[in-house]
């Protein structure tokens, strides 16, 4: 196989340490490799980045482990003429000769002979805007299931708000439950603290508020409740902290969010996973491969079976899963057509797959093009 760069250095990426391995041709034509392990600190990493400056390498290869790629790459980021991030899949070493020497050598070479294609980083502005969306979701996510909790306690007590209001989680509803943990059980006394569109149906609220809510009931509450104050101001703050990061990229927020479906936290999201740089992906496909959303080939003999879906960014294909359920009830909208005419075939999953195909193939013109 024909070798295309002639000075590569693989690493072999863990917790505690790195294992390098240096392939350099000299100028007789042999090959040089030279094998040494670091640590992950700050200082071994130090020695690891003298370590193949002195060998000379130009392009250094890494396996994505975990997040314990991070510290080396940084580390080693902007002192090579290539940095690579490999797919842990794509290098896989030959069954039998597994041991960290051989998978940094083997990564080497086959980096060396062009048998493996780095994945994309981003940018160090975008990788902190990246960690802030994605701390909020799981916040979000938090907070949801804290409200489900709620639920479950209120069910355990026999108190059926659910039964009678939309939410647990509502002004009437949390009126509600905090008096009955400041010690408040009479039925109609805690009716009579319905708001807006609950009032007229005070006589089935007051049947489902009887039940036997307890003192330890009340403190799981209370700190449920409190817990998603919290959460709130979390989500708040780290909302307030992403806007002021955005602000470069005003231009192309506004245009995402011209989209069906794209909300302001979804257009948000979509920068912090891609950078809004479409010149990363040279062709819409690879863009919908890349998040995860387009289907995967399976062809052998002449013949082709469907398969599902390729793995790709799990926050970007999320986020685009919901924004395509959005855009599915977007009246007037061609999403919603695409919706309902894939739904009726393949069901409601496939449907929102499809459309979320749909949606980024668009905005992948629009953020190319930069216009609306």
């Amino acid at each position: 196989m024909k070798r295309i760069r002639d000075k590569v250095a693989g690493l072999d990426v863990h917790r505690d340490t790195v294992v390098a391995c240096t392939r350099v041709v000299l100028p007789d034509g042999e090959v040089e490799v030279t094998k040494a392990s670091f640590g992950t600190t700050t200082a071994g990493l130090s020695e690891l980045a003298s370590f193949l400056s002195d060998a000379g390498v130009t392009t250094v290869a890494m396996e994505a482990t975990g997040v314990y790629w991070k510290a080396p790459y940084y580390t080693l980021e902007g002192l090579f003429e290539e940095l690579w991030l490999c797919n842990a899949q794509h290098v896989k070493n030959v069954p039998g000769r597994k041991s960290d020497l051989s998978d940094a050598e083997w990564l080497a070479d086959v980096a060396a002979h062009g048998m493996v294609r780095p994945s994309f980083v981003p940018p160090p502005e975008i990788r902190e805007l990246r960690e802030l969306t994605r701390y909020r979701k799981t916040q979000v996510d938090v907070r949801a299931r804290e409200i489900q909790r709620l639920e479950k306690v209120l069910q355990d007590a026999g108190i059926k708000i659910t039964s009678v209001a939309s939410h647990v989680w509502s002004a009437s509803a949390r009126g509600i439950i905090e008096a009955m943990i400041a010690g408040e059980r009479d039925p109609k006394v805690l009716a009579q603290m319905a708001k807006g569109k609950l009032r007229p149906k005070i006589p089935q609220l007051e049947e489902a508020l009887a039940g036997h809510f307890g003192a330890h009931h009340a403190v799981v509450c209370r700190q449920i409740i409190d817990h998603i104050v919290f959460l709130d101001a979390s989500i708040e703050a780290l909302t307030e902290e992403v806007g002021n990061r955005l602000a470069p990229f005003e231009a192309q927020v506004a245009i995402l969010t011209s989209v069906p479906g794209i909300s302001q936290i979804t257009a948000e999201v979509i920068v912090a996973e891609t950078g809004a740089d479409m010149s990363r992906f040279p062709t819409p496909e690879q863009f919908c491969s890349w998040a995860g959303v387009a289907p995967g080939s399976h062809e052998s003999a002449g013949k082709r079976r469907p398969v599902g879906t390729r793995h790709g960014g799990d926050w970007l294909r999320r986020a685009m899963i919901e924004a395509s359920r959005s855009a599915s009830r977007t009246k007037a909208s061609y999403f919603r057509a695409l919706y309902s005419r894939v739904a009726r075939r393949r069901g409601p999953n496939k449907a929102a797959v499809a459309v979320a195909h749909s949606m980024l193939f668009t905005i992948w013109h629009l953020l190319r093009d930069g216009s609306l």
